[in-house]
């Protein structure tokens, strides 16, 4: 039988609120068994960015990420974001190891080949090194990953951290019992965006391309739902998406994806 393993990913939103941010990181803390934390950290890069007197070139709502943009993420994500998150996990009794994908070549990726728009150094992952992650987890670790990865080639890469939690779910999948969470300022998929608990608790394969038709699922949720599905059928058990409280388990409101 499997151990179980959690691996859930933090928006943005929540890490730049100190209290939002101590209140989900309590409640990490809590989650029981074996678990890794990834997190983005956007809006500290752009807020950053803008103190440099860097433009911060957005298309789509994605960054465009040239030589002086790694510098910038690589400090706020692989530094002020991540080591914030290790500290204030290691007060809460949580023995936290921060990490990029560069670090123990945990997340292999290769640049985003260039097709309309060019991305500049953003990754799209080729692998995850599971043995190495089952190590540390097997020394009482948590791992804490930021949205970096590597090329192999001493390039460090911007990728997508909803993209992260996916392919390390996936690539624990074989040994533990995964469950992957997707953890947000909203209760889950809303069927009102003006109604906080209008929430969709379960979508399937065919719920999703109803909700899609209805125009209930659209925007920055398209992708997110796609690294659920994508995660699911690569034998990842189980996909949720809510606010903190899903964490706990007599909470019932968030949304459970399923194939």
């Amino acid at each position: 039988m499997k151990n179980k393993l959690s691996v859930v990913k933090i928006g943005g939103n929540v890490i730049e609120d100190e209290n939002a941010l101590d209140v989900f990181l309590t409640a990490f803390s809590k989650l029981e068994g074996l678990k890794i934390l990834v997190h983005g950290g956007g809006k500290l890069a752009t807020q950053l960015a803008t103190k440099l007197g860097i433009e911060s070139k957005m298309i789509d709502g994605r960054r465009i990420t040239d030589a002086e943009t790694v510098d910038i993420i690589t400090m706020v994500y692989g530094g002020l974001a991540n080591k914030k998150i290790v500290a204030q996990l290691q007060a809460k009794n949580t023995n936290a190891i921060g990490l990029s994908g560069a670090d123990g070549d945990s997340i292999q990726a290769h640049k985003r080949p260039v097709k309309e728009i060019d991305y500049g150094f953003v990754g799209d992952i080729d692998g995850v090194n599971a043995a190495l992650l089952s190590k540390l987890l097997a020394a009482d670790l948590t791992p804490i990953f930021c949205a970096l990865s590597h090329d192999g080639a001493g390039q460090l890469l911007n990728t997508n951290a909803d993209t992260i939690a996916s392919e390390i779910a996936i690539g624990m999948a074989p040994t533990f019992e995964t469950t992957l969470y997707y953890c947000f300022e909203k209760k889950g998929v809303l069927m009102d965006i003006a109604d906080e608990n209008s929430v969709v608790k379960d979508i399937n394969t065919n719920t999703y391309k109803s909700l899609l038709s209805d125009g209930i699922i659209a925007d920055g949720m398209l992708p997110k739902l796609h690294n659920c599905f994508h995660a699911l059928n690569h034998n990842v058990a189980k996909v949720c998406l809510g606010d903190v409280t899903m964490l706990d388990k007599n909470t019932e409101l968030f949304t459970t994806i399923k194939l």
